[in-house]
């Protein structure tokens, strides 16, 4: 066997091993989701759904779940909208700070959620917000919108600086080339920071758990279980928040991957 075959065959053992190691917690809360024994033990009791009735017939998984997708939802479209804006400031515009401009938008996910949740407590607290899923859907918002932003701004990268004066010179209004060109152009940034941010909210715990109060979403819920006796219901919630969470990253991921690809293209 050559070299070239040993090195590939290592690396490719290598990167089965870091999946394997990442994802075994992950997978064996799917399969114990499915035990039909209390205990998360080998060998198993038997297939069955039983904890996944147990969490849908309990109405504080429930209102948990709704939150949650309220929540992501919420915090997707203004995430976007306001990542959207940050990123179109930051391509069209010079001005006296920007470098402090851009550092500032980026700054919330470098700051200790702790801290960020701590922040937001307060300062909703004295706006009167706290203890609201507006309060919960602004703390994410603060959070998700550097993401869109990112995205967005890489492909408005690829817009050539010429094409707003040209469609300026053809009669078009500013606001008519931002719907008929920029944001065309942008669409599959927007979708792929649509999803992306719902993912970084559904996830969300440590903002939620200070700010929502009573008003708790799906983290927050299982948290609250987990204060108690550990019940296997939480391998249930954990297999349905991970299907959600990959499906929204996944088709993110898809998104991006074609921008990219057209990216090279053009190139």
């Amino acid at each position: 066997m050559s070299a070239n075959l040993l090195r590939r065959a290592a690396l490719i053992a290598w990167t089965a091993l870091v999946f394997a190691f990442i994802f075994a917690p992950i997978v064996s809360t799917v399969v114990f989701s499915f035990n039909a024994d209390r205990f998360p033990s080998l060998p198993w009791a038997g297939f069955s759904l039983r904890w996944y009735e147990a969490i849908f017939a309990d109405a504080s998984i429930q209102r948990g779940l709704t939150n949650s997708l309220i929540v992501a939802g919420a915090t997707s479209v203004l995430a976007t909208f306001l990542g959207f804006a940050a990123a179109y400031v930051d391509y069209r515009y010079r001005f006296v700070g920007k470098i402090a401009y851009t550092a500032l938008v980026a700054l919330p996910p470098t700051v200790p959620v702790v801290i960020l949740g701590v922040a937001m407590l307060t300062f909703e607290g004295r706006v009167g917000l706290s203890g609201t899923l507006t309060g919960v859907t602004v703390g994410h918002v603060v959070l998700a919108a550097p993401f869109a932003m990112a995205l967005v701004r890489m492909r408005l990268a690829d817009l050539d600086p010429d094409i707003e004066g040209a469609s300026a010179n053809l009669g078009a209004t500013p606001w008519r080339t931002m719907t008929g060109v920029v944001i065309p152009f942008c669409l599959p940034a927007i979708l792929a920071s649509l999803f992306l941010t719902a993912a970084v909210s559904f996830d969300e715990f440590m903002i939620a758990w200070f700010v929502s109060g009573v008003n708790e979403t799906l983290p927050v819920r299982v948290l609250a279980m987990l204060q108690g006796q550990v019940s296997p219901r939480i391998n249930a919630i954990g297999a349905i928040v991970f299907i959600v969470s990959m499906t929204l990253v996944v088709l993110a991921q898809i998104l991006i991957g074609r921008l990219l690809g057209r990216r090279s293209k053009e190139a």
